[in-house]
């Protein structure tokens, strides 16, 4: 057998893995990326990036139907979607930036293997390529083999009828009827996007509300956006199985008075949560601590295995992209001997349904929960200009303030450009400044970033184009 020796090795190259890689060829570290599918893991080629290419395909196509003939857009015949083309397009997207990741990669001086690795020993790695297996020694083997979607007890994913969410984000066709378990924000993300397109989308969620953990007056908006949309939201409510009907698949489920009820479909989505990749790695690392499914680690991505780290959904909540690849950014540097450990003090969250939802810090029942005194300055979108030249004027942005310090705690935003306006947020709480400090940056008029300001303005009493509390 080959066998190779490196000074680091990187275990996957998703979101957390290809950036751990970079970091340390660029440290002048002799790296190996090894990788088992596809270059940029799953968020870049079957889930973040290509959700978010559909979802905003379908979002166009919807105010091709409204917005933009309010606006004087006269559209000639009536608009149709063509999900073959839209597929396309999508792979357009994702083939540049997984061969952009492949190609950063080498030009910053790391190898790559392609194929599964399994440990060895600490030190050791087995890798399972097409030409056979190869041995890898190191001194460090950072672990970021992130996550797979979760399979509930008859919802077997073999089944042509279900999926999760890689086989959703490849469907050639939209389904007349979809029925999504699980009312988190993966399963209203793709839910509200095939509503869009047409499909009559079902949601069966366990928990009394959909969204479970944002605040309640992001939760009642997206209701009734949903209600809108003509979305059926069942609440408290269990799958318990399915099976073929005529040409149909027929889903049992049961409320929570333990009635049962039938609901019929074309396709079931199941997107009730993920589960971390970590299971081959304890069969070769006898001794690895765990923290329940996740990887143990402290602040600086190591186990409690020298040489052994990491990083990603893998090493523990959130499971979001952007905190991976920041732990990949930490962790090369770690073993690279620079003094640096994981000190933010907030992960920003964004969930892209339609109005976009965008956290950053504690949320307001957070701050309360934690014993804060808080005051909530809080600016609605239909009071901002710039959003109603956009049409989409739905939604707020909520800032929560530490009345002890006046420090921002915390930043809400559901509406247009949620996803966008959430950076500024971030750096606020993580540079724990005060809701004076963001009340007096000015802000560019019209724009949507206004109501950010004029959210901490109203925190302080002090909102010019709001009525203050």
């Amino acid at each position: 057998m080959e066998t190779r020796t490196y000074d680091a090795v990187v275990i996957g190259a998703g979101p957390g893995g290809y950036p751990a890689a970079i970091r340390l060829a660029q440290l002048g570290i002799k790296t190996l990326s090894i990788e088992k599918e596809y270059w940029g893991g799953v968020c870049l080629n079957v889930g973040c990036v290509p959700s978010k290419a559909l979802i905003t395909a379908s979002k166009k196509f919807k105010e091709l139907q409204g917005t933009a003939q309010q606006m004087g857009i006269v559209l000639e015949g009536t608009p149709s979607f063509d999900m073959v083309q839209s597929q396309a397009w999508k792979q357009t997207i994702v083939d540049k930036m997984s061969g952009g990741v492949s190609g950063l990669i080498k030009a910053n001086g790391a190898d790559k293997l392609f194929g599964t690795a399994r440990f060895d020993g600490p030190g050791a790695l087995i890798v399972d390529t097409a030409d056979g297996e190869v041995r890898i020694e190191s001194k460090h083997i950072v672990i970021a083999t992130g996550s797979r979607p979760i399979e509930i007890p008859g919802f077997s994913y073999k089944d042509d009828r279900i999926m999760e969410s890689t086989k959703a984000l490849d469907l050639d066709h939209v389904p007349e009827r979809l029925v999504v378990i699980g009312g988190g924000y993966i399963g209203l993300e793709l839910g509200t996007m095939m509503a869009k397109v047409g499909s009559k989308v079902t949601v069966v969620e366990m928990g009394n509300q959909v969204l479970p953990g944002f605040d309640k007056d992001v939760v009642k908006l997206i209701a009734r956006r949903l209600k809108k949309s003509k979305v059926t939201v069942m609440l408290e409510t269990k799958a318990q199985g399915w099976e073929e009907g005529d040409g149909v698949a027929l889903v049992k489920v049961q409320d929570k008075n333990g009635k049962e009820h039938v609901i019929e479909a074309d396709k079931i989505l199941v997107t009730v949560g993920r589960f971390p990749n970590s299971e081959s790695m304890l069969e070769g690392l006898p001794g690895l601590e765990m923290d329940g499914r996740f990887i143990k680690i402290d602040k600086q991505c190591k186990t409690n295995l020298p040489g052994v780290y990491a990083v990603g959904d893998v090493a523990g909540q959130p499971m979001l992209a952007h905190k991976a690849t920041h732990e990949g950014e930490v962790v090369a540097e770690v073993i690279a001997g620079h003094k640096v450990q994981l000190d933010n003090i907030q992960v920003p969250a964004v969930v892209f349904v339609d109005p976009e939802i965008a956290t950053a810090g504690m949320q307001e029942h957070e701050a309360v929960s934690a014993g804060f005194d808080i005051s909530v300055g809080k600016m609605p979108f239909a009071a901002v200009a710039r959003a109603l030249t956009t049409g989409d004027k739905d939604g707020f942005v909520k800032v929560i303030v530490n009345k002890a310090d006046q420090r921002i705690l915390g930043v809400t935003i559901v509406g247009p450009g949620a996803s966008d306006l959430i950076s500024e947020a971030s750096l606020a709480v993580e540079m724990q400044a005060e809701a004076l400090d963001m009340a007096l940056t000015i802000h560019p008029h019209p724009t949507l970033g206004e109501a950010l300001m004029e959210a901490a303005k109203h925190a302080r009493g002090e909102a010019v184009h709001i009525m203050n509390k």
